[in-house]
């Protein structure tokens, strides 16, 4: 079959992070055991959430939204690295690659929102307490959700069939670990200028705009938290937005440096590089920066296991 002069593609090769053995069980076993930790974190993240009625507020809502993204995330990209590490046929259908890079997209700016949602959440809740629950009632934090996840699909949908509407006859390896769109701007054979100027648009009005709610929504909570005057205050407020802020700068940093360069400063090593921290990293390290500086988290799980021993 031909698309005017190109054959069509109906699968492409996943050359990875290494085509070495020796490097290939290393990363097997790390991005296994990274894996595991990330299921395991969430999951117990989200069922924390649940079980305990105290959490049952807008903040813990919006978070288990996040820990069911990461789940997501991870499990849409990290299965496949295994089995292409193990295994010698790399190849995936223009379909899976199709669905893989949906997903990728839907969830990433998913995410993206979901976090500049939180920091407006943090800051109806210390800048506007007597007010707080008429601002972040059921409904709103529902609508709000379902937003986030609006965006995502509208997007995603746009990049995928811009994406695989070009011709590839360069190449079918993606010298990558999944199906994401900068590498398979350089397989084709087509000028990719407007899908460059499209994922750039895209980026600059979700990432850049996200990014800057969360800046504006920090500024009003520093000014806020300046003006109290005990300690104990001080430290109450900025420790229900540090844990937060961390995956903040964790992610956005990611996301910017990889989506807001300009196509001629692409890296093949390092744009294999920098999506493992948001493709994997990140989703691990969310549910352990958040139990590890939230009370509510801990205190539920110490008495969780305190009825399990006296079980």
């Amino acid at each position: 079959m031909e698309y005017g002069n190109h054959t069509i593609v109906s699968s492409f090769i996943l050359l990875g992070l290494s085509d070495s053995p020796y490097l290939q069980a290393i990363y097997f076993l790390i991005f296994l055991v990274m894996y595991i930790i990330t299921l395991s974190g969430n999951i117990l993240l989200i069922v924390m959430v649940r079980i305990d009625i105290q959490m049952h507020t807008p903040m813990y809502f919006f978070l288990s939204n996040l820990s069911f993204i990461d789940i997501c995330f991870s499990s849409t990209i990290v299965p496949k690295i295994l089995v292409n590490t193990v295994s010698k046929d790399k190849s995936i259908s223009l379909l899976g690659c199709a669905s893989q890079m949906f997903a990728t997209l839907v969830l990433g700016v998913t995410e993206c929102i979901i976090l500049a949602v939180m920091a407006y959440d943090r800051y109806a809740a210390i800048c506007k307490p007597l007010h707080y629950n008429t601002i972040m009632n059921k409904s709103v934090c529902i609508s709000l959700a379902a937003a986030c996840w609006g965006v995502g699909f509208i997007n995603a949908t746009i990049h995928v069939i811009l994406t695989f509407k070009l011709p590839y006859c360069r190449s079918h390896q993606v010298n990558h670990f999944f199906c994401e769109v900068p590498p398979f701007l350089k397989l084709s054979c087509r000028d990719t200028q407007f899908n460059e100027l499209a994922m750039y648009i895209s980026a600059c009005i979700i990432v850049v705009f996200a990014f800057f709610l969360i800046l504006v929504s920090y500024s009003y909570i520093i000014a806020t938290i300046l003006k109290i005057n005990s300690s104990q205050g001080w430290h109450k407020a900025f420790s229900t937005c540090a844990s937060h802020l961390t995956v903040v700068w964790l992610y956005y940093g990611t996301i910017m440096f990889m989506y807001l360069r300009p196509h001629s400063r692409y890296s093949p090593e390092m744009d294999k590089t920098v999506p493992i921290l948001y493709t994997a990293v990140t989703p691990m390290l969310n549910p352990i920066i958040y139990s590890m500086r939230n009370k509510d988290v801990k205190r539920t799980i110490k008495i969780k296991l305190v009825q399990q021993t006296n079980f």
